[in-house]
């Protein structure tokens, strides 16, 4: 009876430390060792782990569990609008594109510099690529970034000037630490327009980065940007000690969908 009533309160005891522990981890925001808690206790009562090795190990899951989580975060937050990477860049496909460069730019030290990365080329040569992969690498390294175009980017700077919180909008986009504007010199921008974008150019000048990527040549950006005067000051902004990468003028997108064209026909 006593045996009985023992073991009784022993399996009590484990389902109430359960549920002790489970409470204590919502609280202190520790999902991790909430759901793995179980597992590594098994683990260390089988290896006979001291009680400081079991919680060095519940600790050492969560910090990189949670090392994962922000990444992730960061860089859902800067709202590229698919998954590129560095790494799954195909340097062999295009050789304009030096790769030594490119991941010096990975490590970020342009970024705590407040220095500007230009790519420029024609479409399928790789830029918005670099442009996503570079942002995301910045990201992963803890940067705050944004990804946007700079049709949206304007659309939204002139929608806030309309509503009177323009100077808010420009200040949002002035705390991240690397903006990454896409398709510049697609679309020719009206005087108000580009004087918008000038403003945030100016309010991120020589303090946080900007990585653009256009497909045309800074001489021909007079198209888009209409005043000749601003359009220097624009160009001035965006390559003062910048890094330019030329990603060139031939499409290797469209090279690789033809090669593979040849060989379905060819089998």
């Amino acid at each position: 009876m006593t045996r009985t009533t023992s073991r009784g309160r022993d399996q009590l005891t484990e389902e109430a430390a359960d549920a002790a522990i489970e409470q204590a981890c919502r609280i202190l925001r520790l999902p991790t060792i909430r759901d793995r808690f179980g597992d590594q206790a098994a683990a260390a009562a089988r290896q006979q782990a001291t009680y400081k090795s079991f919680l060095s190990e519940l600790l050492f899951i969560e910090c990189e569990d949670r090392e994962v989580r922000r990444k992730a975060r960061l860089v859902k937050q800067a709202g590229f609008p698919r998954t590129k990477r560095i790494e799954d860049f195909d340097f062999a496909a295009n050789p304009n594109v030096p790769p030594a460069l490119v991941h010096t730019l990975a490590k970020g030290a342009w970024i705590r510099a407040g220095q500007p990365v230009c790519l420029i080329g024609d479409s399928g040569t790789g830029k918005s690529h670099l442009l996503i992969g570079l942002g995301t690498a910045a990201a992963e390294a803890g940067f705050k970034v944004r990804y946007v175009t700079a049709a949206a980017l304007v659309n939204e700077l002139v929608e806030a000037a309309d509503d009177k919180h323009l100077s808010k909008t420009i200040a949002r986009y002035g705390r991240v630490d690397l903006l990454c504007l896409d398709e510049l010199g697609y679309l020719e921008l009206d005087r108000r327009g580009a004087e918008l974008l000038f403003q945030v150019f100016t309010e991120r000048e020589e303090r946080s980065s900007i990585a653009i990527a256009s497909n045309s040549a800074f001489s021909e950006w007079a198209r888009t940007f209409t005043d000749p005067r601003l359009c220097a000051a624009i160009v001035d902004r965006l390559t003062f000690d910048a890094s330019i990468i030329e990603t060139g003028t031939e499409s290797f997108r469209l090279r690789t969908t033809k090669r593979r064209r040849s060989s379905t026909r060819a089998s």
